[in-house]
């Protein structure tokens, strides 16, 4: 009797969801493409898988913003593409106007975070019709705009934000840019939910609206800034994405249900009230390496769609199952 209230009390003291699932997924996952190309193993290969895992990786925080809150954002992908088309058209190839575009672009993003808002809170519109509604204007508003066709053209200062390496740098060699942009992104993030009273609120509002609302959290305002947050995410992600691909019309498309999928495999609740911005991250690296994985494999452009879709189901119904099971 003595063992077994010892074992009990182990268990509990070390308990399996404090391991961080989606780290463990990404490390295996990771290993595996190393068994097969081994000079993933090298830093400067390493710094490259996460340069192009960057825009995932930010579009996953922007979108725990809103998960914390029981929502969905489905707008961030058309964000993305609308980033892309807008800048080029907008820059034109004028290298002396991309700072002022990008401002104008996440003026742009703002807004379209702060419609998604009040659509969801003033309206009561489910977030997941609001924001779907959101994708299908915008996505035909840039594509409206472009004619269906990519024109104009990004010059090299737009684009470095996704494709300049830095060399020389000590211990990693080279250090892209864009895994700078990636590390204050991931930095900002989890100050504003693990450090600051932010953050305790929008878990607080996830967890439950109306308790939230009677011990004075700001309840439609917070839910407004998460949709809001979660747009300049998406601009942010959408500038890396037309600097490594450049112009595009599918630049963005598919991007919101991986971001989504990357904070369930992180452990993120659906419902609301629970997620961490590591798990969002760990997540996004591990959906990617295994698309990186699947690429290397050679398998058709089909069955790696069908893999994503088996891997949003999972994550989805792994979610539901924590959550029963916390309950």
């Amino acid at each position: 009797m003595t063992f077994v209230s010892q074992t009990t009390s182990w268990k509990r003291r070390v308990p399996l969801h404090g391991i961080n699932v989606a780290l463990v997924i990404f490390l295996v996952l990771y290993a595996a493409i190393a068994i097969i190309q081994p000079n993933y193993l090298e830093a400067g290969l390493f710094m490259n898988f996460l340069r192009r895992a960057a825009p995932l990786a930010i579009l996953a925080c922007g979108q725990l913003y809103v998960i914390l809150t029981g929502g969905f954002d489905l707008s961030m992908g058309a964000i993305v593409t609308l980033v892309v088309l807008a800048a080029s058209m907008l820059i034109g190839g004028d290298p002396d106007v991309t700072w002022a575009v990008i401002g104008g672009l996440y003026a742009m993003g703002a807004v379209i975070g702060l419609f998604n808002g009040m659509i969801v809170t003033f309206l009561k519109v489910p977030s997941i019709i609001a924001t779907l509604g959101t994708s299908l204007l915008v996505t035909g508003a840039a594509l409206a705009w472009s004619g269906g066709a990519p024109r104009g053209d990004l010059p090299d200062n737009f684009r470095d934000a996704g494709r300049l390496v830095l060399r020389d740098v000590p211990v990693f060699g080279t250090l892209p840019l864009a895994v700078i942009i990636l590390i204050i992104v991931i930095a900002l993030v989890w100050w504003s939910v693990h450090a600051a009273v932010y953050g305790k609120r929008l878990l607080a509002l996830g967890d439950n609206p109306r308790a939230a609302q009677l011990a004075g959290v700001p309840v439609s305002a917070m839910r407004i800034s998460a949709f809001v947050l979660s747009a300049i995410a998406a601009v942010t992600a959408g500038i890396l994405v037309g600097g490594f691909s450049g112009v595009s019309v599918n630049a963005g498309k598919g991007l919101e249900l991986q971001a989504i999928a990357a904070c369930v495999i992180g452990g993120a609740q659906l419902l609301g009230g629970r997620g961490t911005v590591w798990g969002a991250v760990f997540g996004a690296l591990s959906l990617f390496a295994l698309f990186t994985l699947l690429n290397l494999l050679g398998l058709p452009q089909a069955l790696r769609d069908s893999v994503q879709g088996i891997i949003l189901i999972a994550a989805v119904g792994a979610s539901v199952w924590r959550h029963r099971r916390s309950n």
